[in-house]
């Protein structure tokens, strides 16, 4: 997951030939964007056409759809520009410059007399930062914090809010094998989804976009994916993986078991009540499998054991430097009280509404609308992060959005969190006791969703605008809620930031420092939702003595749907049915890489060496779950859609030959 800023060239040119020009970088970097719902995408026209995953559109497409269109289930197919419906809170962004800002914000800190007083030097340094960077170029600009702590760097971004829905294929072959298929291969899924990005009420005159390839991959060719990777903790020192092992992942899957049965019971109440919570039960059980390869890979020994090795090795060339033990010889130690540290009120600060995790999307407006009236009327660098003037336009775009919220569902999302809270805490902890009020958690839901006005986006606006005055005179109950649980998160978040985050920022960047003395500068850092790119080659792998081949084909769709008795999750949406004459039933599919993903990565493309477009990343198989921690190249496998099979199913299932055109460059699109 390599810096574009800093690849592996030698490495890239031993292995396998390839010479990366900076053209050809740039050309990369300003055709791939960030979505801000958590996913990946690129640029595939001259105007403005966004292609991503239908997983990663399936929450906007969710948002737009009513009892009467279901778009997720159905499918979107705009065949002119009039007909592509506007996003209500979508945002996208293009990465256009990037800045080592390491020695500024390291200088902010020089002269602090411990950790904490460091840490918070450093954020308001960063702040600054941005908001400066951001007036001077009318970018986009975040800083992004690399190697947990060892460098800095500022990333300007340009920003989309004007973003339309052109299509989407129906749910059923999106998602064909639904959960059971979920992160397995061989897979048979059309997991695409596009969007247009405009500008000035017109389709964006995009500088940068990806060229189609007519031809696609063969086996072993060298492709490579860039997209947005979310995090990994592969840097991580053996304590802090063993505290995941032992207090967060124990923790966070029980939390994601719980609400994935809550959401299957509510969903099988009725009809819109399945429709409504059919997302948000894709996304549980999604992250719950995820989740649950990543606590295996902490469960395997022999991994932790290769984690020990490396470890070992690095900390006793240290030791062998009596400059370099000095220097950092005690950034492990460090680390290690670090999570003993946190283990003393992590349940508390991972719990909801007390903690950082939140109680459903309007205690999440409520949430914003106290902070924000206490945030505002500082100077940008003295409030929290994520309230600083450069971050503003982003948290609005969430605050107004017009989309809606089912009531049925977000009283079901805040008594599922507030028992979750009692059961976390006990019945007898004085937030609890505030938070339930007297009350049975599902009760005490519907007593706050059912009272509560900020469903109503103008109240929100209202609110926001009247500032602290307003906030304060008004008696809305959620609004009282966020209020009672405001200090104490307020202050659980001081604390980690003091005692944990502080250490490991001062102690990661010892250790980054040691590795890039003992193992050269070519180390690529740990993931952090910015852009990356990883390279390797499209090739299958050996499962249970079995060979995998690298590709599927539509073939093999209908002969898995027969297989299944064409039943849901494998039942094939009628058009599916109808078209299946028309297909080239050989054309290639979905295929797979040794390329570098994790979540994040969805809806990355997949480029040949000669920059063009050759697939879509949509998944991996459950061999690849471990590569939050640490990368396998043997079985571990990146899936991606063939970007023949995309084009296919447009002209021979859809009838959109103006999108095929449009994606291959013909004219008169």
């Amino acid at each position: 997951m390599w810096l574009l800023n800093k690849l592996p060239r030698k490495l890239l040119k031993e292995t396998y030939g390839f010479a990366a020009s900076s053209e050809w970088v740039e050309h990369i970097q300003k055709s791939a964007v960030r979505i801000s719902s958590g996913g990946s995408g690129s640029l595939v026209s001259a105007k403005g056409l966004v292609m991503t995953n239908h997983h990663v559109g399936s929450d906007m497409l969710d948002k737009l759809s009513t009892a009467e269109h279901n778009y997720l289930e159905h499918g979107f197919f705009a065949r002119t520009l009039a007909e592509e419906i506007a996003c209500p809170d979508i945002e996208m962004d293009i990465l256009w410059s990037i800045e080592d800002v390491s020695a500024r914000v390291n200088g902010a800190a020089s002269a602090a007399k411990s950790s904490a007083e460091a840490n918070d030097a450093r954020r308001r340094e960063m702040t600054k930062i941005e908001q400066e960077a951001g007036e001077r170029t009318g970018l986009k600009c975040e800083m992004v914090t690399l190697y947990q702590g060892g460098a800095y760097h500022l990333y300007g971004y340009k920003r989309y809010t004007d973003v339309r829905l052109v299509m989407a294929p129906e749910k059923g072959i999106a998602f064909f094998g639904g959960d059971p298929d979920n992160f397995e291969f061989p897979r048979y899924d059309l997991d695409m989804c596009f969007f247009r990005i405009y500008a000035d009420g017109k389709p964006l005159a995009a500088e940068h976009h990806l060229d189609w390839s007519a031809d696609g991959t063969k086996a072993n060719e060298l492709v490579f994916v860039a997209g947005h990777p979310g995090r990994t903790e592969r840097l991580f020192t053996v304590a802090h993986l063993e505290f995941l092992r032992d207090v967060v992942y124990p923790l966070s899957l029980r939390g994601l078991w719980r609400r994935e049965v809550q959401l299957h019971t509510f969903s099988g109440r009725s009809e819109e009540n399945r429709r409504i919570a059919e997302n948000d039960l894709f996304g549980y059980q999604n992250s719950r499998k995820a989740r649950t390869g990543i606590y295996q890979g902490l469960q395997d020994q022999r991994l932790m054991d290769g984690k020990r090795a490396a470890e070992k090795k690095l900390r006793d060339a240290v030791a062998a430097n009596p400059e370099w033990q000095k220097q950092w010889g005690d950034a492990w130690q460090k680390i290690e009280a670090a999570e003993q540290a946190y283990a003393t009120f992590y349940t508390r600060y991972a719990s909801p509404g007390v903690g950082r995790v939140g109680l459903g999307t309007l205690f999440g407006v409520a949430r914003n609308l106290v902070r924000c009236a206490e945030e505002k009327p500082k100077e940008s660098s003295a409030r929290l992060r994520e309230y600083g003037d450069s971050r503003l336009p982003s948290l609005e775009l969430g605050l107004f959005s017009p989309a809606p919220v089912h009531t049925a569902l977000e009283i079901d999302s805040m008594a599922s969190a507030l028992q979750l809270l009692g059961e976390l805490l006990g019945g007898n902890d004085p937030s609890v006791v505030k938070a339930l009020d007297g009350l049975p958690p599902r009760l005490r839901a519907e007593q706050l969703v059912l009272g509560t006005k900020l469903a109503d986006v103008a109240e929100r606006r209202r609110l926001y605008e009247g500032g602290k005055a307003a906030v304060d005179a008004c008696k809305d109950p959620l609004l009282a809620l966020a209020r009672l649980f405001d200090a104490e998160n307020r202050a659980l978040r001081k604390r980690y930031e003091d005692q944990v985050e502080a250490v490991e920022r001062e102690a990661y960047a010892k250790i980054a420092a040691a590795q890039f003395a003992v193992l050269g500068d070519e180390i690529y850092p740990d993931a952090t939702f910015t852009l990356r790119l990883a390279f390797g080659t499209v090739k299958g792998y050996s499962e249970n003595g079995e060979a995998v081949a690298p590709y599927t084909d539509f073939a093999g769709l209908y002969a898995k749907s027969a297989e299944r008795k064409n039943r849901e999750p494998w039942e094939l949406p009628e058009r599916w049915v109808e078209k299946k004459a028309a297909l080239a039933l050989d054309t290639e599919y979905d295929f797979v890489s040794d390329c570098d993903i994790i979540g994040g990565n969805s809806g990355s493309p997949v480029v040949n060496a000669k920059g063009e477009l050759v697939g879509l990343i949509f998944d991996g198989n459950i061999q690849s779950l471990v590569l939050d921690i640490a990368y396998e190249g043997e079985q571990a496998r990146a899936v991606s859609v063939d970007s023949r099979a995309i084009v296919e199913s447009l002209r021979k299932v859809y009838d959109m030959p103006g999108l095929a055109d449009e994606i291959t460059g013909k004219t008169g699109s």
